[in-house]
Parts: C-alpha cells; structure tokens; sequence
C-alpha cells in the first residue's frame, strides 16, 4: 500500500486523480482540504502530523466525514520525499495484520503491537485494519 505525500499547496494541482491515500505534510486550509477532494474524487483518506490535526476546523472534519473521506493523525517517520513522493507500507506489516486480526486480536491490539513494532501512526494501523476486513 502507498501513500502519497504531499508537501505543499501547489502540489494538489498535480495530483493523480486516482489518488486514494495522502499524506498532508503542510498545514492545510479548508480550502486546500476542498480543493485535495476535488483533485481527487477516489481519495478514501488523508492522513495529517498530530500537531496539524489540532488546527483543523470543525467545518473540515464534517466536510471529509460527509465526502467519505477518513481524517488520519500520524506522520511518516524517516520518509525523503527527494527521494520517493511516495511513502510504502511494507507487505509484511499488511499481512502481520491480517494474521493477527484472524487470530482474534481487537483493533486496539492490534494497531499497539504493529504501531510498537514499525513506525506507523495507531490509528492508521486501524484504518488499515478495517481496509482488510
């Protein structure tokens, strides 16, 4: 699974439409929000930094919510977009997931132990959990 960063306003304009997954690496507007889900009609979430998701508006959060989209807190640790606009997530993880989501593990559980053993946000572990169910 990829997920695109994005590091500034000007690269919304660029977008694949078939974008399904992004990362927000700025500190975005309600209109760069407005603008991403216009971009992007196939966009299923957005993930944002912590200190990024506190500054959000209510009008936002309710705009995504009504899209479908799903608001993501986390961050992209040791990712160079120099090097790659895209940050993977390994196979592996996505099959650690599954196999401990067949062994019973509850979503909590399971995005401690996967969130503990790389460094993928809590909750986008989540989100990735329900994506395979």
């Amino acid at each position: 699974m990829r997920i695109r960063i994005v590091s500034s306003k000007r690269e919304i304009n660029d977008l694949n439409r078939n974008e399904q997954m992004i990362h927000l690496a700025f500190r975005a507007a309600n209109t760069d929000i407005f603008k991403l889900v216009q971009n992007c009609p196939r966009i299923k979430a957005v993930q944002v930094p912590s200190s990024y998701r506190k500054t959000l508006s209510k009008a936002c959060e309710m705009f995504l919510a009504l899209q479908g989209v799903e608001l993501i807190e986390g961050d992209v640790w040791g990712h160079r977009k120099d090097i790659d606009e895209y940050y993977s997530i390994d196979e592996t993880i996505l099959e650690k997931i599954s196999a401990l989501s067949a062994g019973g593990a509850s979503d909590n559980e399971i995005a401690i132990t996967i969130s503990r053993e790389s460094k993928l946000s809590p909750e986008l572990v989540k989100y990735l959990v329900k994506q395979r169910s």
